[in-house]
């Protein structure tokens, strides 16, 4: 059977995507974390996007350049199919990657239309010049390039209780069932739940245990302990006790390139006699994506934030109505 130069175009790509992400999982290269890196994210889709434009123009004269974009998605959808089949990919990943790999592959499948239409002798030079990119910009960016930024999250939801009702939920949080809990995308893309969380003293200094899904568990030690004011606590996570199987190992919390540092809950008493409960997270991201990894940092946690508040304020004020109603009964 005889490939048309529209199929092998994809298989190409494909395959170019998928050696890449290969060659990162070796032993002696995946401690570089050569995968969360703006050359693999970034330049890795436009060669990819390159690859399959540059052969469909072998078949066609001339291509619209809408159409050139999104015939480049389709090594991509490939690549990233495989990759989740074999396991070489969670959803997590996937999904915060692929607006990048999409947007990239489009960029590079429209560079192809440019430049092959306004060759006047054809040349492979450019596509050479193209699937090389990413193999001479990895290495560079991984021994000179470093960034560190530190941002924090905040969160505030409105809670028909007082602040004593509400400070009676932060502590010690009792089962979760599902029920409690909001549909949110963390939960659509893979990413556990939480299940309990337990104090081992309820003061300065204290170590707080969470419980998640998937043999999630880590520490928060308290750093403020102001009663119905402010709990405040710095996460102490063992990424090694993180299961590879619960969180993708790139975005795996407490790594080396993703991780919460600091959290808080502050309470205010509003005019009409509630509580104003703001959750706030603290995070250090390690990498070089800049403005995309921090947006997806921001999105999962306010996401997380939404659900945990709206946890808090279903139990206070469920307590605070049964309150009421065994007062009036007595």
């Amino acid at each position: 059977m005889t490939l048309s130069p529209s199929h092998i175009g994809i298989v190409c790509g494909a395959l170019y995507g998928l050696l890449f992400r290969v060659v990162w999982e070796l032993d002696k290269l995946s401690h570089l974390n050569g995968l969360v890196t703006a050359s693999f994210l970034f330049l890795v889709p436009f060669a990819i996007g390159y690859i399959r434009i540059y052969y469909e123009l072998k078949q066609c004269q001339t291509i619209s350049a809408s159409r050139a974009s999104t015939l480049a998605w389709q090594p991509v959808f490939v690549c990233m199919l495989v990759s989740v089949i074999t396991l070489l990919e969670g959803s997590i990943c996937v999904v915060l990657a692929s607006p990048a790999f999409l947007f990239f592959a489009s960029m590079g499948g429209l560079a192809a239309r440019w430049i092959q239409l306004r060759q006047a002798t054809k040349s492979d030079k450019p596509l050479l010049c193209t699937v090389l990119l990413p193999v001479l910009c990895t290495p560079i960016e991984l021994t000179t390039l470093s960034s560190t930024y530190q941002y924090t999250v905040s969160d505030s939801v409105i809670i028909q209780a007082t602040p004593d009702q509400v400070w009676q939920e932060l502590g010690n949080v009792s089962d979760i069932s599902k029920d409690e809990l909001p549909l949110s995308f963390g939960q659509l893309i893979g990413i556990p739940r939480p299940l309990r969380a337990s104090m081992s003293a309820l003061e300065n200094n204290a170590v707080r245990t969470s419980e998640w899904e998937k043999g999630v568990v880590f520490q928060e030690i308290i750093t403020a302990w102001e009663p119905a004011e402010r709990m405040a606590y710095r996460f102490d996570i063992n990424p090694e006790q993180i299961p590879d199987t619960a969180l993708d190992k790139h975005v795996k919390m407490g790594g080396e390139l993703f991780s919460p540092l600091y959290g808080s809950y502050h309470l205010q008493l509003t005019p009409e006699g509630y509580t104003l409960l703001t959750l706030s997270t603290t995070l250090t991201d390690n990498t070089n994506l800049g403005g995309y990894s921090r947006f997806w940092g921001r999105v999962i946690f306010h996401d997380f934030h939404y659900m945990l508040l709206r946890l808090m304020k279903h139990r206070a004020e469920q307590h605070t109505v049964k309150s009421k109603s065994h007062g009036s009964a007595s």
